[in-house]
């Protein structure tokens, strides 16, 4: 499932591409087709993302500008969701494809997510009303999420991924956030000092900034690179160079013990033994 920053960089590329633009909006799978007659030729006004939630809002025909309550299509990609881009004369679509978008210089093809939905302003906020602070917008608020942390017997691990605490951290980020601080990600969230949390808020926020901005995820310092290390860069689908997600069984990179592995909520739990000590 793409992490938050996947979500936040989807928004400025359907900002980029059809922002002020009318757009022709069209549903050839069928399951958004009558919400999409309804949006066909209104203008992208503006796009917004929560935690690994899309919305992409939608106003008049006339509107030049953002107008304060557009239409929105709420969109969550899930496991199975995929975004695609392309130049203008769009090709003739696929039946796969739920949600299209086009105008005179690009297109954009939405497939297989979990949510596409026609919504109100109000459903829109209950969404964010249910959802916790997420460390790229601007108003998030960290001590929120701290409130809850610190109130909790379950271990911050699990409390890292679940969205009504904080929105957008995925696996990726869960594992590499608690290696990078040292903290054994099965510690409770009522042992991690508000020092604590607020170093992985503010390195969270920073890289998962850097993730939008490189359109992946990269979490290890510079001294760590393959570079500065002398050893071979990273190859996985993943991509990007990490401390010990899906590194399970190979050495840490600074202690050398075997990175461990194990499941939690449904989910693989990578980290170090050594360098994350209770």
């Amino acid at each position: 499932m793409p992490e938050g920053h996947t979500i936040h960089r989807l928004a400025q590329d359907y900002t980029a591409a059809f922002a002020r633009t009318a757009v022709h909006v069209t549903s050839p799978q069928g399951k958004f087709a009558d919400s999409a007659a309804l949006l066909d030729g209104t203008v992208l006004t503006t796009a917004d993302a929560h935690g690994k939630h899309l919305f992409l809002g939608f106003g008049a025909a006339e509107d030049t500008v953002a107008v304060e309550s557009p239409t929105w299509v709420h969109i969550h990609l899930g496991l199975f969701g995929k975004v695609t881009f392309g130049p203008a004369p769009a090709p003739p679509p696929t039946d796969t494809v739920r949600l299209r978008l086009a105008n005179d210089t690009a297109y954009v093809d939405l497939r297989g997510p979990t949510t596409c939905a026609l919504i109100t302003p109000p459903e829109k906020q209950a969404i964010h009303d249910r959802l916790g602070p997420d460390p790229l917008r601007p108003d998030a608020d960290p001590a929120a999420a701290h409130r809850r942390i610190s109130r909790s017997r379950t271990t911050i691990a699990a409390l890292l991924m679940d969205q009504k605490v904080i929105a957008g951290v995925g696996n990726v980020y869960r594992a590499e956030v608690l290696f990078r601080h040292g903290i054994d990600p099965y510690r409770p969230g009522k042992d991690i000092t508000p020092a604590e949390w607020d170093a992985i808020w503010q390195d969270l926020t920073a890289l998962m900034r850097e993730g939008v901005r490189n359109n992946r995820i990269d979490t290890v310092r510079p001294e760590h690179t393959p570079e500065a290390m002398g050893r071979p860069p990273r190859v996985d689908d993943h991509g990007g160079e990490v401390y010990v997600y899906r590194r399970a069984n190979q050495p840490c990179h600074l202690c050398g013990s075997p990175v461990r592995t194990a499941g939690l909520a449904a989910r693989n739990l990578f980290w170090c033994p050594a360098c994350q000590r209770r």
